[in-house]
Parts: structure tokens; C-alpha cells; sequence
């Protein structure tokens, strides 16, 4: 279970269409049952990739995503050893108490929403500050330069 989600649903303010269209997309990407488990996956995934990104790509990719979601970006501090493609989703699925290929769905759902937010430029940028295996969860194929 995700703790840092809003409290009760009757407490909790709407969200901007921005957002919502966010949802639906991770929805039909991740084939959720519910916008509320979109939700759930979205705000983990998120604060995850917002404890690895720092410098100008966090803050151009806070930019361009729904307030709401980079608020959940942005209010993790970054990890002083970023992890690899393949740590991130161990530790997400530690953090949520999900397997690894549960998790891993929901990162390539997730991520799948952030490109369409990112832009193929800031994308790359992106792929470019992480360490190796994130291309696979951006769904872009992972190459190696040659020798």
C-alpha cells in the first residue's frame, strides 16, 4: 500500500484535466481496472524517477507534466547514487510491496505518459543523465556504443 497518497476521497480537491487526461492514458496503457489504481501507479512511479533526476532535466520535465504529477516529481530529494533501470524497479516494488513484474508494468505504463508529456528531445536528455536500463522502461531500445 502507497502511504504518501491523498487521504480519503471525499477530501480530496478535483484534478485539472491535464491530469486527468494523464490518467486515462496510464489507465489504457497499464489496462487498470480503476483511475485509482492509474493513480496509485503514477504517484510511485513518479516519486521514484523524482529521487533519481536532477539538474535541468527534472525541472524541464516538472515543466511539462500535469501539476500534479510534477508535484509528486519534485517533491522527492534526489538520491545521492542514482540506481540503475533494474534497481529502480526492485526498489519500487520493495516500496510497494508488489512483484517485480507487476511493477514493472506499471513503470512501463507510467513512463509510457511521461514520453507523450517529455517529447522525444527531452526524452533522450533524460535517458542520457540515468544510468543503464531505463531505455527498456521508456520503451526505447537500449544501446551500447560500439568498442
Amino acid at each position: 500500500m502507497i502511504t504518501d497518497v491523498h487521504g480519503p476521497l471525499e477530501h480530496r480537491q478535483p484534478y485539472s484535466t491535464a491530469y486527468e487526461q494523464m490518467l486515462e492514458k496510464v489507465r489504457y496503457e497499464g489496462a487498470y481496472p480503476t483511475r485509482e489504481k492509474a493513480d496509485e501507479a503514477v504517484r510511485l512511479v513518479l516519486a521514484g524517477l523524482g529521487r533519481q533526476l536532477t539538474g535541468d532535466e527534472r525541472v524541464d520535465l516538472a515543466a511539462r507534466l500535469p501539476l500534479e504529477a510534477a508535484r509528486v516529481l519534485t517533491a522527492q530529494i534526489p538520491d545521492a547514487q542514482p540506481l540503475t533501470g533494474w534497481a529502480f524497479v526492485k526498489d519500487l516494488a520493495a516500496r510497494r510491496g508488489a512483484s517485480m513484474a507487476t511493477t514493472r508494468w506499471d513503470t512501463g505504463s507510467v513512463f509510457s505518459a511521461v514520453v507523450a508529456h517529455a517529447g522525444p528531445d527531452l526524452t533522450t536528455r533524460i535517458l542520457h543523465q540515468l544510468p543503464t536500463g531505463y531505455a527498456l522502461l521508456f520503451g526505447r531500445a537500449e544501446l551500447n556504443p560500439a568498442a
